[in-house]
């Protein structure tokens, strides 16, 4: 008689969660945090889950031991799963990890849930997804819902979430359909800049300066693929769902991180919260101005412009004869 009672036998023997859309990790060389991800996901227990890994860096031998480490704590599925794989034997970078991984994944699902190996999702937040998957499923003005909420406290009308024209990857879900837009070397852009596309984009000049020096530095090194994301949808018109509270927190900053390397960031380790159901749904299908003029001083251009302004302090400050 099998007298487990452990957490392992319980997830086995309640299967699958009915109605949840599959579910795609995204993992390298942090055993740690990935394991605090797979436990969520492993809760959630999605009835098809895919696991999409780099390869260690040649110039990097401590990432052998890590991937392998990482890799054997994802493959320990104990629920009923159909389980796919794609690693590479090889260290592809985050852009072409993402780009053939993303490519790879919608070649055999229609929609998915997406989180990288250092974001922690709240336990509803499979729900969150799953539901507005299939409730925006053929609205082509949405691309993409995600579980993050950067606007401290802000609430943005009286539904579950509001649109916003800014996609956010720390934990989100997408359609084949959206991702099919997607163009890695944002051929468009040369043709956009010139024809004065991003001063409709943008509310200002300092907002336009700061995108114009983004997507023509990513469109010369196709350095990121999040970037190259942003473009497609912006060119788009395209919409995106964010929740009302924060659904996943970011717990990969650091200086071991390729980019989220300040670890007293504000965006980093954020609290998370659950939210009510049943959803409630806004009236209509377009993007919060408020909440988007909000994210834009804070993430974007008003972030960069209030950086160089204490800079400035600083220099000044420490010139001789001034600052006193």
């Amino acid at each position: 008689m099998d007298n487990d009672k452990s957490p392992r036998a319980t997830a086995a023997a309640l299967g699958p969660t009915p109605n949840l859309a599959p579910v795609a990790l995204f993992l390298f060389n942090r055993p740690d945090t990935t394991r605090k991800v797979f436990s969520a996901i492993r809760q959630a227990r999605p009835g098809r889950l895919r696991l999409i890994a780099d390869g260690p860096r040649p110039d990097h031998p401590e990432d052998t031991v890590l991937c392998a480490e990482a890799r054997s704590i994802v493959e320990q599925v104990d629920w009923p799963c159909e389980l796919r794989t794609h690693f590479a034997e090889i260290n592809l970078g985050i852009k072409q990890r993402f780009d053939t991984g993303l490519n790879w994944l919608f070649s055999d699902v229609e929609e998915a849930i997406l989180l990288e190996d250092d974001c922690i999702p709240e336990p509803v937040f499979f729900r969150f997804c799953s539901e507005l998957l299939e409730k925006y499923r053929h609205d082509e003005r949405v691309l993409s819902l995600s579980g993050n909420n950067f606007q401290f406290g802000r609430r943005r009308g009286t539904a579950s979430y509001y649109f916003s024209r800014f996609p956010y990857i720390w934990g989100w879900a997408t359609w084949s359909r959206a991702w099919a837009i997607y163009d890695p070397r944002m051929k468009d852009w040369p043709a956009a800049l010139a024809s004065g596309w991003l001063e409709r984009q943008c509310a200002d000049d300092h907002s336009i300066r700061y995108w114009s020096y983004i997507f023509q530095k990513n469109y010369q090194t196709w350095h990121n693929w999040d970037y190259a994301w942003h473009f497609s949808s912006w060119m788009r018109g395209g919409l995106h769902i964010l929740p009302n509270v924060n659904l996943v927190s970011n717990h990969g900053f650091g200086a071991s991180a390729t980019h989220t390397r300040q670890a007293n960031s504000r965006f980093a380790a954020m609290r998370t919260e659950s939210i009510p159901f049943p959803l409630v749904h806004p009236q209509t299908v377009e993007a919060c101005l408020e909440a988007d003029d909000f994210t834009e001083e804070t993430m974007f251009s008003g972030s960069l412009r209030q950086t160089l302004a204490r800079i400035r302090r600083l220099q000044r400050a420490h010139k001789p004869g001034e600052g006193r």
